[in-house]
C-alpha cells in the first residue's frame, strides 16, 4: 500500500515513493544522514552500541574456540596485506588507511577481506541481534528476517578515513536503518532468496557515502549487489547445515564492498535497480512482474494500476529522533534460532512456577512437552531432520534439541544448586552446549524423545512477526499439565516492556557479553567498556578498536 506523502513528517522521515529511482534515493539519504549535524536519538545510539557489543563478543569468542569459517576467512585475509604505512588507494580520496584489520589483529589487509573474516565471525554462534521486519504503522509488514551482522563495514570506512567514534557509530545506525526498513517492504524468504540481501545492500550504501562515493557510485555499487550478487536459501536448506549458513552475510557484504570500490573507480553498474523489471524486486512483485506460465515461457503482467515503472514498494527512511529501525530489532539471549525464543521463555515460565519438574535429575518426572508456534518457526527450526541434529549449525536450528537442552541444564542446576533463580542468565545456552559431548548428550537425547514441536494453526499465524507466538504445556508423571500460556514478546523482544515475561535486559546482556568475552580474552569487562564508549573514540582510539588479543583455545567440537 503507497504510503502518504503527507503522513511523514520530512523533518524526521525520508520517503523514496516506488514510482521514484529508490538507489538514487538511498544513496543520496545515505551522504545526508552521515552530514547531518542532528542525527538519531541517544536512545537509538545507545541501543545501537549495544548490538554492536553482542556482534563483536559473538565474533572474538568464535575465533578463539577455533570455528572454521571465521578462522579460514581469517586466514585468508592474510593473503591479502597491505604495507605498513600506507595510505592512499586508487578508487578513493582522502584516506589515511589503506586497509583495515580483522578482530583481534593489528594486521591491516584489503577492507574487503577483513570485513568478509568479521562478518563470518560475528554471525557464526547465531547469536547476534535480529528483526523481523514489522512496522504496522505504516502498514510495512513484509516480515523479513535480518541480523546485525554489519557493524565492521562502518568500523572499517571510519578507520580508512581517519575518523572518530561518532561517525563509525552513525554509520552503524545507517546501515541497520536501510536494511531494516527493506526488510519491513519486501520479504526475500518468500521467493527463496536468503534474507543477507538487505544488508548487502546496506552495506554498499553506507560504506560508499563514509567513503565519500558519489551518489550516482553508490546507485550503481547497489545495481551491481542487485544484478550480480543474489545468493537463495539453498545455504540454509538440507538436512544438516554447513559453513555456508553462518558466513552468507559475510560473503554478501564482501560483494558488495568491492562493488563500491568498482562503482568509485568507475565501473558502471546498472542504474534505478529496484524498478529495473528484471531484478528480483519486479520479478516477483509490483508491476511489470515475470512469472512461468507454462514450462519455459515467462509472461509479463503489467499491472492493474497501469503504472509501469514501479517497485513494489515505498520505502520510509528515518532521518532524526527515535524512530529508526534499530529500536524494533530483538536481542538473543544466548546461542539459538530466534524462531525458538518463546519456547525457552515459555520453558523458564513453567519451571518458575513448577519446580518440582526438576526433582529428579533424570527428568523422569517429566512424561511429556508439546510446542506450539507459528510458521515459519515450524517449518525452519521444527524441520524433522532436526530431531537428530548431528552438526552445531544444525542442532541451534533445532527446536527440540534448544528446548531440551535448555531443561537439561536446568535439571543439572537445580541438583548442584537447589533453590537457586533459574532464568536467562542461569540457563544461558553457550558455545559449549553445541559441542560434540552435548550434541550427544544422553539426558538431552532422552528429553528430546518426549517433546513433539507443532503448529499452532492460523491463530498463531496471524500474531507473527508482531511477535514471537509460542505456548508450551509440560506433563509430568502423574499426569498434571503445567501451561505456559501464549508467549508474544520473550526476553531480548523489543517489546518486551512489560507483563510476566519482563526482563532487566542490560543485566542480561552484561552477563552474556561477559561469558562469550571471557572465551576470547583475559580481561573481558575492558573490551566491552571499550565498545560500549564507542561515541566518545577519537580517530586515533577508532584505529585499534579491535586490537585486543585473543586467546586460542583449541578447535570447537
Amino acid at each position: 500500500m503507497p504510503v502518504a506523502a503527507t503522513a511523514i513528517d520530512p523533518r524526521t522521515h525520508v520517503l523514496l515513493p516506488a514510482d521514484s529511482n529508490q538507489a538514487l534515493g538511498i544513496a543520496n539519504y545515505a551522504i545526508e544522514f552521515m552530514a547531518d549535524p542532528v542525527g538519531p536519538s541517544s536512545a537509538v545510539l545507545e541501543r545501537t552500541k549495544l548490538f554492536h557489543t553482542d556482534a563483536v563478543v559473538c565474533g572474538m569468542s568464535a575465533i578463539a574456540l577455533g570455528t572454521n569459517a571465521p578462522n579460514l576467512l581469517r586466514d585468508e585475509a592474510l593473503q591479502y596485506k597491505v604495507p605498513a604505512g600506507e595510505k592512499t588507494v586508487p578508487w578513493a580520496k582522502e584516506c589515511v588507511r589503506a586497509g583495515v584489520p580483522t578482530l583481534g589483529s593489528k594486521v591491516d589487509v584489503a577492507v574487503e577481506k577483513a570485513i568478509v573474516a568479521n562478518c563470518a565471525a560475528v554471525r557464526e554462534w547465531d547469536s547476534n541481534g535480529t528483526n523481523f521486519g514489522f512496522n504496522p504503522g505504516l502498514g510495512h509488514t513484509a516480515g523479513e528476517f535480518g541480523h546485525n551482522d554489519f557493524y565492521s563495514v562502518a568500523v572499517a570506512a571510519a578507520q580508512m578515513r581517519g575518523r572518530d567514534g561518532a561517525y563509525a557509530l552513525r554509520g552503524m545506525v545507517l546501515l541497520d536503518e536501510i536494511r531494516g526498513r527493506l526488510a519491513e517492504v519486501f520479504s526475500l524468504k518468500s521467493y527463496k532468496i536468503d534474507h543477507v540481501v538487505h544488508g548487502a545492500i546496506a552495506s554498499a550504501a553506507t560504506f560508499g557515502a563514509m567513503m565519500g562515493a558519489r551518489p550516482e557510485q553508490i546507485e550503481s555499487a547497489i545495481g551491481m549487489v542487485v544484478a550480480h550478487y543474489i545468493p537463495f536459501r539453498a545455504i540454509r536448506a538440507g538436512k544438516q547445515l554447513s559453513d555456508s549458513k553462518g558466513a552468507s552475510a559475510a560473503i554478501s557484504t564482501e560483494a558488495a564492498i568491492m562493488s563500491v570500490k568498482r562503482a568509485m573507480a568507475g565501473f558502471l553498474g546498472p542504474r534505478d535497480i529496484f524498478r529495473n523489471p528484471e531484478a528480483i524486486f519486479r520479478i516477483f512483485e509490483g508491476p511489470g512482474r515475470m512469472f512461468v506460465k507454462t514450462g519455459s515461457q515467462a509472461q509479463r503482467n503489467e499491472g492493474a494500476d497501469g503504472k509501469k515503472d514501479a517497485s513494489p514498494f515505498d520505502l520510509v527512511l528515518g532521518k532524526t529522533g527515535d524512530d529508526f529501525a534499530v529500536m524494533g530489532m530483538h536481542f538473543k539471549l544466548g546461542l539459538y534460532e530466534h524462531q525458538s525464543a518463546g519456547a525457552l521463555q515459555g520453558l523458564i515460565n513453567i519451571i518458575g512456577r513448577a519446580p518440582q519438574l526438576l526433582d529428579d535429575q533424570s527428568g523422569d518426572n517429566i512424561a511429556r512437552i508439546v510446542v506450539k508456534a507459528y510458521e515459519p518457526a515450524f517449518g525452519i527450526i521444527g524441520d524433522p531432520a532436526k530431531r537428530d541434529p548431528k552438526t552445531r549449525q544444525s542442532a541451534d536450528h533445532s527446536m527440540l534439541y534448544l528446548v531440551c537442552t535448555m531443561l537439561r541444564k536446568a535439571l543439572e542446576l537445580r541438583a548442584a544448586r537447589p533453590g537457586a533463580k533459574l532464568g536467562w542468565k542461569e540457563l544461558m545456552l553457550t558455545p559449549h552446549d553445541f559441542d560434540r559431548r552435548a550434541l550427544h548428550h544422553e539426558l538431552t537425547r532422552s528429553l528430546m524423545a518426549k517433546m513433539t514441536f507443532e503448529w499452532g494453526g492460523p491463530e498463531y499465524d496471524a500474531k507473527y512477526p508482531d511477535g514471537i507466538p509460542t505456548s508450551m504445556v509440560v506433563t509430568d508423571d502423574q499426569g498434571g499439565v503445567y501451561d505456559s500460556g501464549l508467549v508474544m514478546y520473550p526476553g531480548g523482544h523489543a517489546r518486551n516492556a512489560s507483563g510476566p515475561d519482563v526482563i532487566d535486559l542490560k543485566e542480561v546482556l552484561s552477563h552474556k557479553f561477559e561469558v562469550l568475552g571471557g572465551l576470547a580474552v583475559r580481561e573481558p569487562k575492558a573490551v566491552i567498556s571499550r565498545l560500549a564508549g564507542l561515541d566518545t573514540l577519537g580517530a586515533s582510539e577508532v584505529a585499534r578498536l579491535y586490537e585486543f588479543e585473543i586467546e586460542r583455545r583449541g578447535t570447537f567440537e
